[in-house]
């Protein structure tokens, strides 16, 4: 067993199965739907069809991030066998639970001052933030000390390139990130944005690509702008998807014809609840590592 416990959130919107094989406890976020909260479990009380149909026929869903008290229950039992923590946060440009996770490591310090607690603020969402963690996980595995990966992650976390499209606005129209007479215009000229997370952790809107077969082709030509080596691509591609997997599959197509390697080795994954509530249904979100993101 590692002398140091890797940790991070379910907003990495991989499954509860990676996480279990990688060794990777986490902590769950929240969300509230139709007066009743619920924990951003993987889905494991509830089917992404359940949750993003709720969503399509009119419900909201409201999300809360994790406590400084949460977060002390979860780290205590792994300080008190001994070992010391690295835990990856979900962006800061997009949630406040990075403010949180260090709040709690400073708390718990003083009572294991012998431990080490780093909080490193990911820069990352969905499964962006888990294939970071995935990265980081083969580090601890081939011997890395929390330093050496917690360097490894601060250097290199801004590689990871996320690159998205939403085709079903109602959700960011309901919770105020577009208004109702834009999401009506771009909902009646068929207008998916494109956007991407900037290199503050932030969602940016950067193209109106009209047609989702249009935005699917939109996502596969920006990674081949922006992947590492290009067509020689060999290192970890994923796919987050909204009750859409037909265009994540269309996607993952797509990419396997442009970079040989990644035919039939994409991961794709469903959005989480906590994301999901903010895209809602219809999104489709790209991420490998490229150039650094610079604005």
């Amino acid at each position: 067993m590692s002398s140091y416990a890797l940790t991070c959130e379910s907003t990495a919107d991989y499954p509860r199965s990676f996480f279990l094989e990688r060794n990777i406890p986490y902590v769950m976020f929240h969300y509230e739907i139709d007066g009743v909260t619920h924990d951003d479990d993987l889905y494991e009380s509830v089917t992404p069809e359940e949750f993003f149909g709720a969503l399509k026929a009119g419900s909201t869903s409201k999300t809360s991030q994790v406590s400084v008290g949460e977060y002390t229950e979860f780290w205590k039992p792994m300080l008190e066998a001994g070992q010391d923590i690295l835990h990856l946060t979900l962006s800061s440009g997009i949630s406040g639970t990075y403010n949180s996770a260090v709040i709690a490591a400073q708390n718990l310090a003083a009572a294991y001052p012998e431990r080490t607690i780093r909080v490193i603020d990911s820069l990352a969402a969905s499964a962006g933030y888990g294939l970071l963690m995935d990265y980081v996980a083969d580090l601890r595995d081939q011997g890395a000390t929390l330093e050496e990966a917690a360097a490894w992650t601060e250097e290199h976390k801004l590689n990871l390139n996320h690159w998205f499209f939403v085709s079903d606005l109602d959700c960011l129209k309901r919770g105020g990130r577009v208004s109702s007479t834009s999401a009506l215009i771009a909902t009646a000229l068929k207008i998916c944005p494109v956007m991407n997370v900037d290199y503050q952790g932030k969602l940016i809107p950067r193209e109106k690509i009209r047609t989702k077969k249009k935005a699917i082709t939109e996502l596969v030509a920006r990674m081949m702008d922006h992947v590492q080596d290009g067509a020689a691509y060999t290192g970890k591609c994923a796919i987050s998807q909204s009750n859409c997997r037909e265009d994540a599959e269309e996607v993952a197509r797509l990419i396997g014809k442009q970079i040989p390697a990644l035919k039939d080795k994409i991961v794709i994954n469903n959005i989480g609840t906590v994301i999901g509530s903010h895209t809602g249904p219809g999104t489709v979100a790209l991420f490998f590592m490229g150039d650094k993101r610079v604005d």
